[in-house]
């Protein structure tokens, strides 16, 4: 504890006064400057032992997740235009194909035209089928065959390969904290091994004869040491590990010793009391013979606080905290957690809240009480809270999300607009500050990548370009990717652009035909003599692209008005439409040159694509922006969507 002594005799009354008091923003300037940049040590661990951990670089998917096609129910694979008809009082019969697909095994039969496959929940979807029925509506009608009673979508019922992590994805950001959710997307991603950022050693001594050890009888005059426990906690809360070395008594020789081998051991030393300026204060006047620079502050504008003493000993922090616990925790809290947290290579902590609207409509199943998972943004009037739709299968939904909102049983909605209650995941929510609500795309993680080093968080959210831009027009982000083809024009992007919205080049990426190399029906042919020789093969099966995507009015437009097998397969992701190629679901389709090749595929080469972004004019200025747009024309960004075979514009 601090303490002011009585003087004795002979004793001077002229006590040392505190040096010049400076700001908290000075004080923190002063030491931070003194401490950074610096190397932060990492070290290899083993997934299980990974717990806890900041991550110490950005986790790149090695493969697509899920690696194929799969269904959502146990049920039975179909075609969907085969049961586009069926109902409760017409049902459809359909010819089962004598095999059961389950988990782990891949089937070997195609669906062919009025035949079903049965399948369980996570089984591969074999080759034709474009959607899964439920068991519960469908009725067995006799040997070798079933009647559906319910018709189905494109797609229903089924989870796309890459439509949870998509292979070259930035799955994880440096400085992520590993928690069991961010362990279960490394699993996914079948890594066993990840950098982490070795735990800060954090020395904490606390000083003063008058303090006694809890679970120590209390000697008379004496009282307990709650800062040594409170702030070895903080320290651990923090991406520390605190080293507790005990309370010192009020002898500068023991002092100075602890203190001399703290710092030999640890990474940062942490004392309370000892700080103020009177003739038994000891700390600070020890910490001039530790190492340079020595004292950086002492001495802060702060209520409670202003006994803070700030030092650098040889490139280690040594922090003095006021002793009486409020005041420590205040100060620790404020000024120290911010530098702990930086050295951890940790993002800065900040509070969560906890309402926010939902600006779109959010179906719901009757009778059951639904959770539906929510990413936080900031909109025009407040916090918003944006749903994960990649469904109950997906390790990203649970990972990335901030929170949960729930859906009474009674209710088939939730209208847009709700303002609803969000339970958050941790207490340490931030709301990113910078929002991309649009068309995803990997060269997006490479111009993101300073923006994160740089201690900024950014949110993307994969809803295709027509989607991104209905989220810029409704002000729920700050940027929204698009590659939009007008064929009035025939150019890209500025013809859907709304008031209020400007266009941002972005990088051209090379749209072509992707199939397996070897294929004689596409080897060696432009990309429209290959459409027009898959389209002469009946046994010639397509993949296409969701509605609303750039790349679909590309292959509408190649197709001319064909309708060719696999047309009605519209997976959301050009990694999931190289899978689909790849495993022999399908054998042609059309994506982008990088994911043709990271895929093995052969490419046709058709259209180079623009890439561009749907700013929204009133938040061009906010910080976030402005770092985005400067990072995006940086030669170190362009030379990196260069290199991962993008054109910068």
């Amino acid at each position: 504890m601090d303490k002011v002594p009585l003087p004795k005799d002979g004793d001077s009354l002229d006590q040392d006064q505190f040096l010049t008091i400076l700001s908290r923003e000075e004080a923190l300037e002063r030491f931070q400057a003194a401490l950074f940049p610096r190397e932060i040590p990492s070290e290899g661990r083993r997934l299980a032992d990974a717990l806890g951990h900041a991550l110490a670089e950005d986790v790149i998917a090695p493969l697509d997740v899920p690696p194929f096609d799969r269904s959502n129910v146990d049920g039975f694979a179909v075609r969907s235009a085969d049961v586009a008809s069926a109902g409760e009082g017409a049902p459809v019969r359909l010819i089962l194909n004598g095999e059961t697909v389950a988990c782990g095994i891949a089937p070997t039969k195609p669906v062919l035209s009025g035949s079903a496959t049965l399948v369980a929940t996570g089984a591969p979807l074999p080759r034709g089928a474009d959607a899964v029925v439920m068991v519960e509506y469908t009725q067995p009608a006799g040997a070798g065959a079933i009647d559906v009673r319910r018709a189905l979508s494109p797609g229903q019922f089924v989870s796309y390969a890459g439509s949870d992590i998509a292979r070259g994805e930035t799955v994880l950001r440096a400085g992520t904290v590993v928690g069991s959710r961010e362990i279960g997307m490394l699993a996914a991603c079948g890594i066993a091994e990840v950098a982490v950022i070795r735990k800060l050693r954090v020395g904490v001594i606390s000083t003063g004869d008058e303090l006694v050890q809890p679970g120590s009888p209390l000697r008379p005059a004496a009282i307990y040491d709650t800062n040594g426990a409170i702030v070895a906690a903080a320290i651990d809360e923090n991406g520390g590990k605190a080293m507790f070395l005990g309370a010192i008594p009020d002898d500068e020789a023991k002092l100075e010793a602890a203190m001399r081998q703290a710092l030999l051991e640890s990474d940062m030393l942490v004392l309370s009391g000892g700080t103020s300026k009177g003739a038994g204060d000891l700390s600070h006047r020890i910490i001039d013979r530790l190492g340079k620079p020595g004292i950086i502050a002492h001495g802060v504008a702060l209520k409670p606080g202003k006994p803070l003493c700030l030092a650098v000993c040889d490139g280690k922090p040594v922090v003095i905290l006021p002793g009486f616990p409020t005041s420590a925790m205040f100060t620790f809290h404020d000024m120290i957690v911010p530098v702990l947290r930086r050295m951890a290579g940790l993002p800065p902590r900040t509070d969560a809240k906890v309402r926010a609207t939902v600006p779109v409509r959010i179906a719901s199943e009757l009778g059951r009480t639904e959770f539906v998972m929510v990413a936080l943004i900031e909109g025009r009037n407040g916090l918003i809270a944006y749903p994960s739709g990649k469904g109950s299968g997906a390790i990203t939904s649970f990972a990335q999300a901030d929170g949960f909102l729930r859906i009474d049983a009674l209710a088939d909605q939730m209208p847009a607009g709700t303002e609803a209650e969000v339970t958050l995941f941790t207490p340490h929510v931030r709301v990113p500050d910078l929002v991309i609500i649009g068309s995803h795309c990997t060269g997006l993680d490479l111009v993101t990548a300073p923006l994160a080093r740089a201690g900024l968080s950014v949110r993307s959210i994969a809803v295709g370009s027509s989607g991104g831009l209905g989220a810029a027009r409704r002000g729920e982000c700050d940027l929204a990717p698009i590659h939009l083809f007008d064929d009035r024009s025939e150019t890209y992007n500025t013809p859907f652009l709304a008031e209020g919205l400007e266009l941002v080049p972005g990088w051209r990426r090379m749209q072509g035909i992707v199939f397996r190399k070897g294929d004689r029906r596409f080897e060696g042919l432009s990309a429209p003599d290959a459409v027009r020789a898959a389209l002469t093969d009946p046994a010639c099966i397509m993949v296409n692209r969701n509605q609303g995507a750039g790349t679909r009015i590309l292959i509408d437009r190649l197709l001319g008005g064909a309708r060719p097998e696999g047309y009605w397969n519209q997976p959301r992701s050009h990694n999931a439409v190289a899978a689909a190629v790849a495993q022999h679901r399908a054998d042609w389709g059309m994506a982008i040159a990088p994911v043709a090749q990271a895929s093995g595929l052969g490419f046709i080469p058709l259209a180079e694509e623009h890439y561009d972004f749907a700013l929204v004019t009133e938040r061009k200025q906010r910080p976030a922006v402005q770092a985005f747009l400067d990072a995006l024309a940086s030669p170190e960004s362009r030379a990196a969507l260069d290199r991962a075979g993008f054109r910068p514009a």
